[in-house]
């Protein structure tokens, strides 16, 4: 494996982490929108959980890029 590999990698790790994160985030703020309004679909939980989900890969490719040495 070649080190462009392995960093991109790295990267989709970071990312699938951060989606799994933000994924178990918005689906606990889904389940409270649906407790708090009792009338919400399953379609408005399913989108604050999609949301949560690419907002959470988006942060954690965000911080890997950050936390990633530059190659001198």
């Amino acid at each position: 494996m070649t080190e462009g590999e392995k960093d991109k990698a790295k990267a989709v790790t970071a990312a699938g982490v951060g989606a799994g994160v933000g994924g178990a985030g918005g689906a606990s703020i889904g389940v409270l929108e649906l407790a708090a309004q009792g009338a919400a679909t399953a379609l408005s939980a399913g989108v604050v959980i999609g949301v949560g989900a690419a907002v959470g890969a988006a942060l954690g490719y965000g911080v890997y890029r950050l936390l990633k040495k530059p190659k001198s």
